[in-house]
């Protein structure tokens, strides 16, 4: 059994030692931190000198969990569902996590880190986590659903150790669970530099559900943010060293309720979350963009290919390089399908794409019919499909990338 106490103390002499040999060139590699349940006005609140100076190297924006509110992609602001939101850029309707016992995943829809292997086998991920069912389960480590994913690190799994973590009512084991967590990878980080690597850290959101709005939350916080600051000062040295570009990204799964305690719900507040970046961000970023749009934001960065069919079926876009436009939504009149759209500026047009039915989720490929060309400058168009659809998938197709969006026909 591993002495975690033991591993924390050489933890601060690796932290230490030089780094040999750096590489020449520059290479990118994403980190990306999941601080569970912090809401918005708390984080603004509490001093945080790490994720200010991450932001202020790069960008600190509002955004938001929880799909479209009463539409076909609500998604619950619950812990797995916002996680898996992240992973797979795709809202609750497609990657069917509702909630934290992650019964039936439908892995059709890639994570970040299947899309990773897939493209460049050699390059290597790395989970630490505080919760064992990020990797096993959220991410699927070995199954045979995912391909057989495998990832090249870990360190998880502490919170079954009683023995080693006995539990206590105040989760002080999380809070000392969360301290090995991000020591470890800031371990990780400094001597291995796994090219994507996703940390997640829990003790916020058992602080929020047992006091609410309290200093005990603010505590939480405030620790949180030292957590950060070793994993980031383990970045910047890894780019000394190495002459590497790194993109950090922190953000939270939920916001909460009233008092700062529960979530799941639709309200405001249970779906105001946050962002922070150490690369700006581009125009999207005003528009309080989504959980979803993590995914091709580090895709993006790390020039991961993502196939068209694939790539269709994502409801985030990229919050890095030029935006095109966003915030697609249609309804179909009998013969008509409206669409609009929020544009860029961009000066650009875009293919619209429409298919019936929903093959993808069963792991096929839809049957896509191109309907129209429109400028993008326009935002809207009326079309005329010449018959009658009950249900259909829309997709903008982008001079970079995709909008999506599922629509019915109103009686």
């Amino acid at each position: 059994m591993i002495n975690y106490r033991s591993t924390l103390a050489l933890i601060g002499l690796f932290l230490c030692l030089s780094v040999q040999n750096p590489s020449h060139g520059q290479i990118r590699k994403t980190l990306f931190i999941i601080l569970d349940g912090i809401q918005r006005e708390l984080l603004e609140k509490n001093p945080t000198p790490s994720i200010d100076e991450i932001s202020q190297k790069g960008d600190y924006i509002h955004a938001h969990v929880g799909g479209m509110r009463g539409g076909y992609s609500e998604t619950p602001t619950i812990s797995a569902v916002g996680y898996n939101s992240l992973l797979t850029g795709v809202w609750y309707n497609k990657h069917n996590v509702r909630d934290n016992s992650i019964r039936q995943p439908n892995y059709n829809y890639w994570t970040v880190f299947r899309f990773l292997k897939t493209a460049f086998p050699h390059k290597t991920t790395a989970v630490y986590s505080t919760w064992l069912d990020n990797r096993t389960k959220l991410v699927g480590e070995n199954l045979p659903e995912t391909g057989h994913l495998q990832l090249d690190y870990h360190f998880d799994g502490m919170e079954i150790d009683t023995l080693g973590f006995p539990h206590d009512n105040e989760s002080k084991y999380i809070h000392e669970i969360d301290k090995l967590v991000a020591a470890y990878a800031a371990k990780d980080v400094l001597e291995k530099g796994p090219d994507l690597s996703w940390v997640y850290l829990q003790y916020t959101d058992d602080m929020g559900h047992r006091y609410g709005v309290s200093e005990q939350m603010n505590h939480a916080i405030r620790e949180a943010d030292k957590q950060v600051g070793l994993i980031w000062s383990a970045i910047k040295e890894r780019e000394k060293l190495y002459g590497e570009e790194w993109l950090l990204l922190i953000t939270t799964d939920h916001g909460r309720g009233e008092g700062g305690f529960g979530h799941g719900g639709q309200s405001d507040a249970e779906r105001a979350t946050w962002i922070v970046s150490s690369q700006s961000l581009n125009e999207r970023a005003g528009s309080i963009p989504g959980v979803v749009d993590l995914l091709p934001t580090m895709a993006d960065f790390m020039g991961i290919p993502i196939p068209k069919n694939q790539a269709m079926e994502i409801d985030g876009i990229s919050l890095l390089k030029k935006p095109y436009a966003d915030r697609l939504e249609g309804t179909l009149e009998g013969e008509r399908l409206h669409l609009k759209w929020h544009d860029y500026d961009s000066g650009q047009k875009a293919k619209v794409w429409i298919t019936t039915g929903n093959q993808f989720r069963f792991g096929n490929s839809d049957t896509y019919r191109l309907v129209g060309e429109v400028e993008l400058s326009a935002e809207k168009v009326a079309l005329d499909l010449g018959t009658i659809y009950q249900n259909l998938k829309v997709v903008l197709e982008l001079p970079k990338g995709y909008c999506n969006v599922w629509v019915k026909n109103i009686p």
